[in-house]
């Protein structure tokens, strides 16, 4: 089975990180406020980033990496990706 870990620009220029197997579905339940409690007051924009992984424990051990970096980082993570 496939996961992701995926990065949400919020409205206010905040983002936001999780994993899931399907990125779209829970984009569109963090836009319907049924998502996390922090989309709920910064209602998502876009997916920024993600990331593919074979399992769900690796892409639950990147999400707590991105949860780390700092947006600085979050952003330079995203500008690198996207030249890809």
């Amino acid at each position: 089975m496939t996961f992701y870990v995926y990065i949400l620009q919020c409205c206010d220029g905040s983002y936001y990180t999780g994993y899931t197997k399907d990125v779209e579905a829970r984009m569109q339940q963090h836009q319907n406020g049924r998502g996390a409690r922090y989309t709920k007051s910064h209602p998502p924009q876009s997916v920024a980033y993600r990331e593919q992984f074979n399992t769900r424990s690796a892409a639950m051990k990147r999400e707590r990496e991105i949860k780390r970096l700092s947006h600085q980082q979050k952003e330079s993570l995203i500008v690198e990706h996207s030249k890809k």
